[in-house]
């Protein structure tokens, strides 16, 4: 993806990168020609999404090496980097699921259908909730400022 100046016609060139700890970031590129500057900025889950695809948001200050995307997953892995919080981590400690909560999470494409799972189960978690029901579902995109997705 690439920023172009609408009245110079040429790339915009990467000027700063914040993580405000919010889960958001935000990121600032400017025209070399006209100066214009464009923000762009991310809720939590885009972040976390952006993050797992290991895209580096700013542009590179090293060339790439052959096999990079592969040799940081392999070197960085994590055991539970595809965990969808389903399996028990320790007496008392799993979250349970309502039957109307995962007929919710059934309707979540495949392909994120996790991560979703998983920041649910966080937040109840985090929170002391022992099940996770449409109504903590719908407090937890609140509070997470995910509520447009």
């Amino acid at each position: 993806m690439k920023f172009l100046c609408v009245d110079c016609d040429s790339q915009m060139s990467f000027a700063e990168r914040q993580l405000p700890g919010d889960g958001t970031l935000a990121a600032t590129f400017k025209c070399p020609k006209c100066g214009r500057v464009v923000a762009m900025l991310t809720n939590p889950m885009e972040t976390q999404l952006v993050s797992s695809l290991g895209v580096e948001i700013g542009g590179r200050t090293v060339p790439e090496q052959p096999l990079q995307t592969i040799r940081s997953a392999v070197a960085t892995g994590r055991e539970d980097a595809f965990d969808d919080g389903s399996r028990e981590q320790g007496a008392g400690s799993r979250t349970s699921w309502s039957a109307d909560a995962l007929q919710r999470l059934d309707r979540v494409p495949n392909f994120v259908r996790g991560m979703v799972k998983r920041i649910y189960a966080d937040y109840a978690k985090e929170r002391g909730i022992a099940e996770i029901t449409p109504a903590v579902m719908d407090t937890a995109r609140s509070e997470l400022g995910l509520e447009g997705m």
